[in-house]
C-alpha cells in the first residue's frame, strides 16, 4: 500500500533487520499514522528529511499510498524557511481533509489531523522517528518489546511504561497526573505490581466519600470511638501495611485529614480514631489528581509539605486526543476484554473514532466499544453504533461547504488550534522526571527547547530547584 522513501521504518516480528534513527533524525517533524484500512502496508511514521514531500499513488512520490483513492500526486507538503509546514492539495480527486475539512492549502500545526484518500495521519512539529518502532495495531520492533502488558498504547505509554519499571522497585511517593480517565489507577495498580511490595494495594477516591468519613476510612476506628462504631474497623492505611497505598483525587481531601496522613508518612505510625496508641504501619503512597496542587497550595487548600512528601516523582499521563494513534489498538483490547476480540471495525467507525476528541479519554473510549458490542450482535462496528456525541462531531465531516477557495485560505480561515502546551502542573512534573534537563523534557513533549524556555518564563518556574547537585 505504501512505498516510504523519507524516513526510518522499523523491524517487526519476522522482518529483517532496518536502520535505526539517529538522534537529529528523533527531532524532525513529520506524519504519523493514525489509521488506515490496510495498515500493514504502511509505516508508522514519515519524518521530513528534505523541505518539500509529495504524497501520492504514484511510484515516484516521497510518500507513496498504492490506494485507488489517492491521487498519483495528491499532497504536497513544504517548508521555506525550515521550520514552518505548509500542506497543499494538488487538484487531487478526492480532495485533502485536514481536521475535518476540505482545504487547498493549510499551515500545519502539532496534531493537525490529515487525510489523504483512506489512510489519515496526525502532524507532529519534531519527533516523527521516535514514533517509527510501534504499529498502530500494538506491534513493535524487537528493539522494543512492550514493558507493562497492561498499559495499552505505543511511543507515548512505552515511556511512562519505562519510567514506571525504574521507579516502582524504590520507596519513592508517586503522583500520577492526568485528566478525568486517562488511566491513573492502572498506573498505580503497575506501580504496585512492579514493587515487590508483598502487603495489598488498597485504593480509595477522594472526592467520592463525604469529608465526615474520610478520616475513618483511611485511619480507621476503635470501638465506641463515636455512636455506632460497635466494633473496631481498621482503615486503607493499615490494611495497605506492607503493600502501597492509593489515595485517587487526593487533591480533594480535607486540610484536617492531610495534617493526619502527613503524619503517618513521616512516623509511619497511624492512630485508628478513638484509639490511645500508634499502630506501626509501612505503606508506599501513590496519588492521583486532576487537578493543579501547586495552584491549591497557594490558595492554602492543600498542605505545602504534604505535597512536597508526595510529590517524589511524578508520572504525566497524556490524554487521549494528544495519542490518537493508540485508538485502534485500544479498541481492538476492549472489544477482547467484552468479549469480541474478533469484531470487525468499519472504516467509518474508526473515522470517527480518530477525529473525536474524546473529553473522558480512555474510559469514555471503553464505553464507546461496550456500547457499540451491546448493538451489534455479530455484526462489525459501524457508524450506526456510535454515540450520540461522537456521531454528532462527524456531522459536518468533509463538508466541501465549508471548504475554503484558494483566494480564501488564509491563516483566519484554519481550525482554532488545539491545546498544545502543558500545564503547569504538567511541566514541572516532567522537569522534576527529567532532573531540571529542558532537551529532556522537549524530547518528551516533541518541542524545541526554546518553546520550553518560553513556558518556563510564563509560568515563572526556575530550573534551579529540579536540577541534581
Amino acid at each position: 500500500m505504501s512505498r516510504f522513501r523519507t524516513g526510518v521504518s522499523s523491524t517487526y516480528e519476522g522482518e529483517a533487520p532496518k536502520s535505526t534513527p539517529t538522534a537529529e533524525e528523533e527531532l524532525r517533524p513529520g506524519l504519523v499514522l493514525l489509521y488506515a484500512p490496510r495498515f500493514e502496508e504502511l509505516a508508522s511514521a514519515y519524518p521530513f528529511f528534505t523541505s518539500e514531500i509529495v504524497v501520492g499513488r504514484d511510484a515516484t512520490c516521497s510518500i507513496c499510498i498504492a490506494d485507488q483513492a489517492v491521487s498519483r500526486n495528491h499532497s504536497r507538503i513544504f517548508s521555506e524557511d525550515g521550520r514552518s509546514w505548509t500542506l497543499r492539495d494538488l487538484s487531487s480527486r478526492n480532495g485533502t481533509i485536514v481536521n475535518g475539512r476540505y482545504v487547498t492549502e493549510h499551515r500545519l500545526r502539532d496534531l493537525d489531523e490529515i487525510r489523504i484518500g483512506d489512510a489519515i495521519f496526525k502532524f507532529v512539529e519534531e519527533g516523527a522517528a521516535s514514533y517509527a518502532p510501534f504499529r498502530i495495531d500494538g506491534a513493535r520492533s524487537k528493539s522494543t518489546p512492550p514493558p507493562l502488558p497492561d498499559l495499552v498504547g505505543g511511543r507515548q505509554i512505552d515511556a511512562i511504561a519505562r519510567d514506571i519499571e525504574r521507579i516502582a522497585p524504590t520507596e519513592l511517593s508517586c503522583m500520577i497526573l492526568g485528566e478525568t480517565g486517562t488511566g491513573k489507577e492502572v498506573v498505580a495498580r503497575a506501580i504496585h505490581a512492579l514493587s515487590l511490595r508483598k502487603g495489598s494495594l488498597q485504593a480509595i477516591n477522594c472526592a467520592a466519600i463525604p469529608h465526615n468519613l474520610l478520616e475513618s476510612e483511611l485511619f480507621g476506628y476503635r470501638r465506641g470511638a463515636f455512636s455506632g462504631a460497635d466494633r473496631d474497623k481498621p482503615g486503607l492505611i493499615k490494611l495497605a501495611d506492607g503493600g502501597t497505598l492509593f489515595l485517587d483525587e487526593i487533591g480533594d481531601m480535607p486540610l484536617e485529614a492531610q495534617a493526619k496522613l502527613l503524619r503517618v508518612l513521616q512516623s509511619k505510625e497511624v492512630f485508628p480514631l478513638g484509639a490511645t496508641t500508634a499502630e506501626h504501619v509501612d505503606v508506599r503512597v501513590a496519588c492521583a489528581t486532576h487537578q493543579n496542587l501547586r495552584e491549591r497550595v497557594r490558595e492554602g487548600r492543600f498542605r505545602g509539605d504534604l505535597f512536597a512528601r508526595l510529590n517524589e516523582h511524578a508520572v504525566v499521563l497524556p490524554p487521549l486526543r494528544r495519542r490518537k494513534e493508540d485508538i485502534y489498538l485500544l479498541a481492538k483490547t476492549f472489544a477482547a476484554r467484552h468479549g469480541r476480540p474478533d469484531v470487525g471495525l468499519t472504516f467509518s467507525f474508526m473515522l470517527a473514532l480518530v477525529h473525536y476528541d474524546w473529553p473522558y479519554n480512555v474510559r469514555e473510549l471503553e464505553s464507546c466499544i461496550k456500547r457499540g458490542l451491546a448493538l451489534t450482535g455479530g455484526a462489525p462496528l459501524d457508524a450506526k453504533h456510535l454515540p450520540q456525541d461522537v456521531a454528532d462531531h462527524m456531522k459536518e465531516y468533509g463538508d466541501k461547504k465549508r471548504a475554503p477557495s484558494p483566494s480564501q485560505t488564509t491563516e483566519a480561515d484554519e481550525p482554532v488550534p488545539k491545546r498544545t502546551a502543558p500545564t503547569e502542573a504538567e511541566l514541572r512534573a516532567l522537569l522534576q522526571r527529567h532532573q531540571g534537563n529542558v532537551a529532556a523534557v522537549g524530547r518528551e513533549l516533541g518541542k524545541e527547547r526554546m518553546q520550553i524556555h518560553r513556558w518556563l518564563k510564563k509560568y515563572g518556574i526556575s530550573l534551579d530547584g529540579y536540577r541534581s547537585e
